[in-house]
Order: C-alpha cells, then structure tokens, then sequence
C-alpha cells in the first residue's frame, strides 16, 4: 500500500498541476483505507481538550467542524502528515475539493476567515497552531474561502507563521490549503 501512495505522490514527471492534485486525493482513499481496518472506531482525545481526533480527521468540540489534519498534498501515516504540502489557486482548489467531495464522501471546503483563525495557536511557537492535531503544517499562509471585504478581488489568508490574517492575495496565488466539513 505505502509503494502505491510512495509512487502516486512522486510521479511528476509530464504530469500538469491537476494530474498531481488527483493522484494526492487517490493517495488520501489509500490512506483512508488503511486507516479504517487499523484504527479502532473510537476517537482518540488530544492533550488538547478542543479536539478530538480520529485518523486523518480532527473535530473541533467548539464548533463541529471536521479539519483534515494534514495540509492538501500530504498523507496521513504514522500519526503525522508526510510528504510535501502544496500551495494551489483557486481555481486548482476547486477541482480538488470536487474530487475530495467524491472520494472522502462529505462537503468538504475552504474554511471561513473565522473557522481558519479559530486554529490559530498564540502562545505556539511557528507554526502557530496546535503541532499534535496538525502536524506538519507549514509556518506560511493558508486559503479561506472569504473575500476581502474591503477590496473583493483579494482572498482572505491566515499566516501560521505570524497568527495574523492577511486579505491581500489574488485567486491566481498559490498558497497551502487545509480543507473543512461542517458548520
């Protein structure tokens, strides 16, 4: 199984950004698979009392929400997310939320300013979030889904390097992505 996600994850070559964003989501249903028949069905609780996690998902008690624990481009194994996170438009991000839809079953999304900031961890040192629920996360910024307000052709952006949130980048950027179902 590991060969199959180890070949999925590194057969780049003549394959465009799209072909990649697909054979990660297969590599994740491989995971997925592992995971149901090894895992027990009880969640596992955190040292952190906000979340409760179970394999490659992490549910906040605060809000319901379910949190991919690895970035868009990394597997869960090992308890950690290995690989190389990758930073998509969103255009890209569209597609691959379709097929994550499709294969994981569910909504699956870009968090709201407020749901992406809600993991930011203050007193964490980078990344600013909690490195037990999310490891492996880079210390960069991550898409929401949200317009600016203020100047709509900027997309919302919560930086795990500082904590702070940043409405200055165009669709057409590539930034990490951590996806969300819920709420």
């Amino acid at each position: 199984m590991r060969d199959i996600r180890h070949q999925l994850l590194h057969t780049r070559i003549g394959q465009n950004r799209v072909q990649i964003i697909l054979a990660i989501f297969a590599a994740v249903i491989f995971l997925f698979a592992d995971a149901t028949s090894s895992e027990s069905a009880t969640p596992k609780s955190t040292h952190s009392s906000s979340y409760i996690i179970s394999g490659y998902v992490a549910v906040d008690l605060r809000t319901g929400a379910e949190w991919m624990r690895c970035s868009v481009g990394q597997i869960f194994e090992n308890n950690t997310c290995t690989g190389k996170a990758m930073k998509l438009s969103q255009d890209e991000i569209r597609q691959a939320i379709k097929l994550a839809n499709k294969e994981l079953g569910g909504i699956w999304r870009l968090p709201t300013l407020k749901e992406l900031e809600s993991l930011v961890c203050q007193e964490c040192s980078a990344p600013k979030i909690d490195k037990v629920v999310f490891p492996n996360t880079l210390a960069e910024p991550y898409w929401t889904g949200e317009k600016n307000w203020v100047t709509s052709q900027n997309i919302w952006s919560v930086n795990f390097m500082t904590g702070f949130s940043y409405g200055r980048f165009f669709p057409h950027q590539s930034l990490a992505v951590r996806l969300v179902k819920g709420f």
